[in-house]
């Protein structure tokens, strides 16, 4: 390992990191893991430079670079390409690109963040509703109980499970909420606060654009430029198959305020408490 000279600052150190974790990474692959032909006899075990470079598609003196932490920028589609040549789990990967400053743009990508542990969390809160959200407002995991909560989440295509997207052009989800006028104003001013920290971010970019091209509602909110920060509050929704449902809306961290973190709605009332326990019913049997 490299070491780093003294007086050097973060960002130094975390380049001459990421070098070297690229370096480690790169030495214990073998050309046949890679999918390439051993050729000549190697004095150093693993890839050669070169060969990362070919098969991340980029160039060799720019990789060069990069093992030898100058100051580059490396955008996160190089890192992912990176990530696939060097064949990184998915910790690894995490890591690679927590070192570059940078977040993963690869949509529908299993969440680090939800654990087995977490998800038998998420089973033991029913029949209250709980999911598993990001800050991009994609449902990362949930229970039974908020799979039927708003709407059938079970026959959302997973890479269109966000609730931002689902508010704006979602029938089902739209008739279940009471007051949907200030509950998307609400959630838009949040989306764009959260988007502060993001505005680069492949993904991020994505659902703006999926968002403005589905709904001029929409792009008529994003326009006003509101901001507003998280709350917890009690929430109204009109459920099809219980009816009038009054829960009150936990927001709770799994990390930083900008991760992954526990959604939970508990009853504000009785009622609302045996409406939930009758659309756990209705989940389990199938209705």
């Amino acid at each position: 390992m490299t070491t780093v000279a003294p007086g050097a600052t973060g960002t130094d150190i975390r380049r001459q990191e990421l070098a070297d974790f690229l370096r480690s990474r790169r030495e214990r692959i073998t050309p046949e893991q890679a999918g390439l032909p051993r050729g000549r006899r190697r004095r150093t075990p693993g890839l050669r430079r070169e060969e990362v470079a070919h098969l991340s598609a980029v160039g060799v003196t720019w990789y060069t670079w990069l093992e030898q932490a100058r100051d580059i920028r490396v955008s996160p589609q190089v890192l992912d390409s990176l990530a696939r040549a060097l064949l990184l789990d998915r910790s690894e990967r995490t890591h690679l690109f927590s070192l570059a400053g940078a977040v993963d743009p690869a949509p529908g990508s299993d969440c680090a963040g939800v654990t087995p542990a977490l998800q038998e969390m998420l089973t033991r809160l029913e029949p209250f509703p709980a999911c598993i959200q990001n800050s991009r407002y994609d449902i990362l995991a949930y229970n039974r109980t908020y799979g039927r909560l708003l709407c059938d989440l079970d026959a959302v295509a997973p890479e269109d499970r966000n609730c931002m997207l689902l508010a704006y052009t979602d029938e089902g989800w739209r008739s279940s909420v009471v007051d949907l006028t200030a509950m998307r104003r609400v959630m838009a001013a949040k989306f764009r606060a959260a988007m502060a920290e993001h505005l680069a971010e492949p993904a991020w970019k994505a659902l703006l654009g999926r968002l403005e091209a589905a709904s001029p509602e929409f792009s008529e909110i994003w326009a006003r430029h509101e901001v507003v920060g998280a709350s917890n509050r009690t929430k109204i929704f009109r459920n099809a198959r219980v009816g009038l449902l009054s829960l009150d809306h936990t927001d709770l961290w799994l990390g930083p305020s900008a991760g992954p973190r526990l959604v939970t709605y508990v009853p504000s009332d009785e009622e609302s408490r045996r409406g939930l326990e009758r659309l756990l019913a209705s989940a389990v049997a199938g209705g």
